[in-house]
Order: structure tokens, then sequence, then C-alpha cells
């Protein structure tokens, strides 16, 4: 089967850590959110992948190639400006020929996607939405369904005495290729606010599967942090990098670590870092590779990317430290994002 992975966007909600990174390359657990995907879709049996570049889309083709060591083959659209999901999609029309999935390079998500296939078959449906309730519906395309899971009344991402329900759109659609007559060619297009009140209006067969399994957009810094908790607190089924050396703390190679330092669970130490004397790195941490955490420093539930140093006697909790950034001697910071300007 075939899909689509929409990674063309800019991902303001998650700046200043996207200014010289694209959303889609943001780490979760050491390892790019997209790549995350690519492997959800690699165990569901969909070998043949579209991908969407616009911001700093060389990146994103760089790290992914063909696709061939995740088990699949990946092509790649690239845009000059760009033209929304349902746009995009339309985009690549000649590349899908029978039922495909779309699904966003910035979402986390462990779903069965052989069942959300499977329900959109037996319905024989033209559109099917992966849905799932959150607690905020304003961020989201919220949607009715009646008892049969047709949806009844959809409608992106509503404030107010707007809100009618809690159950969203988690942007996972199943799609036939007949979605295609419905979007226009060379135009900026959305599946929320155009295609979806369309399929309403036309009274197509347009589903919703309300799925109990883990699905987070890794919308803005808050919902990032709350991922790499939930990866690491075991709610979702996601491939560590690195093994598990004992249990909930997963270890690169070459570490080094202080006999008088300490390390709490769970955390993710990457390969080649180095924890000194006294440094404490403690629950819901996650080290990228080459990190250093100097004398009596203490890291709490604090992501840092590769390359990080927290310098001496220093505190961090509730932090994301960018690449090779260093956080200097003698700081307190919490709730904080460390970015170097120079790399931006």
């Amino acid at each position: 089967m075939k899909a689509m992975i929409l990674a063309a966007g800019v991902g303001s909600r998650l700046d200043p850590l996207t200014r010289n990174l694209p959303k889609p390359m943001v780490p979760i657990v050491n390892k790019p959110v997209m790549e995350h995907i690519v492997e959800l879709l690699a165990r569901n049996g969909f070998s043949k992948i579209m991908v969407n570049l616009h911001y700093l889309g060389d990146q994103i083709e760089n790290y992914f190639g063909d696709g061939s060591r995740w088990g699949v083959k990946i092509h790649y659209s690239k845009e000059d400006r760009l033209w929304g999901d349902a746009g995009s999609v339309k985009r690549c029309e000649q590349f899908f020929d029978s039922t495909f999935i779309v699904i966003g390079g910035d979402d986390l998500a462990d779903m069965d996607l052989r069942r959300l296939v499977k329900q959109h078959r037996e319905h024989k449906a033209l559109c099917t939405i992966a849905l799932s309730l959150v607690d905020d519906p304003t961020e989201y395309g919220i949607v009715l369904i009646n008892e049969r899971g047709k949806i009844t009344r959809f409608l992106e991402k509503p404030k107010g005495e707007i809100i009618f329900s809690n159950t969203a759109n988690t942007g996972v659609y199943v799609l036939e290729p007949e979605i295609f007559d419905l979007i226009p060619k060379g135009t900026f297009y959305g599946f929320g606010n155009d295609v979806f009140p369309l399929l309403l209006e036309q009274k197509c067969r347009f589903y919703g599967c309300l799925t109990s399994s883990y699905w987070r957009d890794v919308g803005n810094l808050k919902q990032y942090q709350e991922t790499h908790s939930d990866a690491l607190q075991g709610r979702v089924n996601v491939k560590f990098p690195l093994p598990e050396v004992k249990k909930y703390v997963w270890m690169g190679s070459n570490v080094a670590i202080d006999p008088t330092a300490e390390i709490g669970y769970p955390v993710v130490i990457g390969n080649n870092c180095r924890i000194e004397k006294n440094a404490k790195v403690l629950a819901n941490s996650v080290l990228g590779d080459n990190c250093v955490v100097e004398e009596d420093a203490v890291v709490q539930e604090s992501i840092l990317w590769s390359g990080a140093r927290v310098m001496k006697h220093t505190m961090l909790e509730r932090c994301v430290v960018g690449t090779e950034c260093q956080v200097k001697s003698n700081a307190a910071v919490f709730d904080g994002v460390i970015v170097d300007p120079a790399r931006g």
C-alpha cells in the first residue's frame, strides 16, 4: 500500500526550535519524529511513501534518502510554496492508484493502520478519518458521527460556544483516488477547511473511526515535552534507538558516568555522553548524542539535543536545550527553551 507523509510546514508553533530544523526532524527520544511515522507505516505494510517538502526540506531528504534503511521506498514532492495539505496531495495525484493513507510528519502515533483501512473498505468509503478524544478541541477539527460511524458534522478548529464535540480529527486519512475529483489543481486547498465540508455537502461516503490508540500532534513546546514523557513512560509504542541497559534506562555506547553521579529513571542517554562528578540526570530526561552534564549540574524533566552542554552548578527543569548549546554555570532555568541564535 501507498502513503503520503505531510512534511512541508514551517512548524512555527515550535519556534525557536524549528528555526534551523524542519519540524518532522525534531527529535523524540533521539530520533526524528518523522522516523517514528515511517516505522509505523512500515509495520503496517505501507511500503511506498510520498513525502512533500518545502521548509528546510533538504534536511529531511538527506536523512531519509530512498527509505531503504526502513524497508520502504520513499519518493519526494518538492514544493516551491505551501499548497495546503489537500493541495499537496493533489500535486501527487499520479502516484496514487488505489486506497492510500495520508499522515502528518510531525505526529506521534501507534495506530493500527490496517484496521483503519479495513474499516474504510467495509464502509466503501471515499474518505475515512481516524478520530481521537482530546481535552482541548480548539486546536483540531471536531466531528460528530452517527451510530454507523458516518460523519454528520465537521468543524475546523472551533472557538468558544461553537464547540460541539471533543472527538478530534487526528490528520490520519484513508482515501480513495476519486478524492482528487474534489480537489482543484494548482491552488491552496485544505482538507479541514475545504474538502471535508464538500464531502458533507455532496453527501459522500465520509466516515470516522474512533481509535483508543496513542496519537499526539507534536505541535507546540508543551506537547513536545509531553510526547517525550509518554514515550518514556511506555504510553506509546515506539522503537527506541538505544538499548535498555536496565529498567527504564536507555543508554548508548561510549558513555562516561562518574561514580558519584546520580541517574534517575526513566531516562535516555545518547552515545558519547559524559556525566561528571556529583551531576544528576533525573526522571523524564533525554540526552542526545555527545552531551555533557558537568560537575554538580542537575537535569530533570528536560530534553538535551545532540552536543548540548550543561555547565557546572546549573539546574535545568522542564527545559529543552538545542543542538550544540551551552547552558552557563550557576544558572537555574525552569520551563525554558535554550537555543543558540547564531545557529538560527
